[in-house]
């Protein structure tokens, strides 16, 4: 079949994400729990999207709804969701910044259930944390079935990336960390390093701006910051993925515009995503989401001990999941990717990528990508968004490079 299905399609940014496919004429099929927010999606975004529910008692329905779409109900799970609320860090973890997550592994395969029956062109999933699945949604999906998700979770990108061979051997394409988090960064570092030997050394950093949307954190955004911290820190040295105290690499500096910002180190996929590109065999990864101050800094590598106990730290996720957050607005004007490289003979470059709201650009990276392997445009196996089409994906997004007159 032809058709795009986008897995939590009622959360913040699935939603986003249909309009935008809609808006094209691509055939969608909405994927989520909750009948009457799939309906309602689908009457405002228009077109004859179908809906797929996910949930308990399902059966199999082919009854049209209104607006023209089919209710087609998946298979039976009572525990969990297929769709999460809210908006996401846009470090690429898509629907985890609000909202709920299936998290259960019963859940997990109602989905697949449906995508090996279904066989869909292309599955986006906006479902986190992407930890626990992106690596069976991606399996569950037949060959000729292309994949790709939002993930910017350290484990998470190189778990999708480490299907290669399996995806190339059946002929589908994977591509993962499709949103601001990973692609942002990895554009930077890829014009930088155009046509020029591998660096010495890289960093990137990642200052996404983005409008608060009300509600709870919600268990999937809390599960991927738990998680997160209990990895602890991470860099490349000597070409080598090591551990590093969480919180290092804290920088100060202005931003294009003029505007002060801040940065330190923790393991994301854009870590991974600026080595490939670069084949530097020193890479530091940096967000501005890591908090400023010394003393919290301090006490983070402790935190992540602690936090990978698992009983401790699946009880800091049912807590920090009713946090309630209220509205507010995105602290800068502009999101930020910067990348700076340093070749062998001492020499530096640097580069930025400046984009509006970090989850607007998400759901553009998405959906263009999303369009483009529906076309037929990618390749067999598994990417990163600017390894399989490029830098220019960014500006496509709505990107903008602003780069030393060296490098252009």
């Amino acid at each position: 079949m032809n058709e795009i299905w986008i897995l939590g399609a009622t959360g913040r940014t699935g939603r986003a994400i249909a309009a935008l496919l809609a808006a094209g004429d691509a055939p969608l099929v909405l994927v989520g729990r909750d009948a009457v927010r799939l309906r309602e999606l689908a009457g405002t975004i228009g077109g004859t999207s179908r809906t797929v529910v996910i949930g308990p008692a399902a059966g199999t329905d082919g009854a049209a709804g209104p607006h023209g779409t089919a209710d087609t109900q998946g298979s039976a799970d009572a525990n969990g969701t297929a769709g999460t609320r809210g908006s996401a860090r846009t470090n690429g973890t898509g629907d985890a910044r609000r909202g709920r997550t299936n998290g259960s592994a019963a859940t997990v395969a109602a989905i697949t259930a449906q995508l090996a029956a279904a066989a869909p062109a292309v599955v986006v999933n906006t479902i986190g944390p992407f930890t626990e699945t992106a690596l069976p949604i991606a399996r569950a999906c037949p060959p000729g079935t292309h994949y790709l998700d939002l993930a910017n979770e350290l484990l998470a990108v190189t778990g999708l990336l480490g299907l290669h061979d399996e995806a190339a051997a059946d002929g589908r394409c994977l591509v993962t960390g499709a949103g601001f988090g990973v692609l942002a960064t990895e554009s930077v570092v890829l014009k930088l390093c155009a046509g020029r030997p591998a660096p010495a050394r890289v960093r990137v950093d990642a200052l996404a701006a983005v409008e608060n949307e009300p509600g709870a954190i919600g268990a999937a955004l809390a599960a991927s910051i738990v998680d997160a911290i209990s990895v602890g820190g991470r860099r490349y040295e000597r070409g080598r993925l090591v551990s590093a105290r969480l919180g290092d690499d804290f920088e100060r500096f202005a931003l294009p515009d003029g505007s002060a910002a801040h940065s330190a180190g923790g393991p994301s996929g854009e870590l991974e995503a600026a080595h490939r590109a670069s084949g530097a065999p020193f890479v530091v990864a940096a967000s501005g989401a890591m908090p400023a101050g010394r003393a919290i800094r301090a006490v983070l590598p402790a935190a992540a001990v602690l936090l990978a106990r698992r009983p401790l730290g699946n009880a800091v996720k049912r807590r920090f999941a009713r946090v309630q957050v209220g509205p507010g607005e995105r602290n800068r004007e502009f999101s930020w990717a910067r990348a700076l490289v340093q070749d062998a003979d001492g020499g530096h470059r640097e580069g930025w990528l400046r984009a509006g709201d970090g989850m607007s650009f998400t759901a553009a990276v998405a959906s263009e990508v999303a369009s483009r392997l529906a076309r037929g445009e990618g390749k067999p196996g598994a990417y990163t968004p600017g390894a399989l089409f490029g830098p220019e994906l960014a500006e496509a997004a709505g990107g903008t490079f602003l780069l030393d007159a060296a490098t252009v």
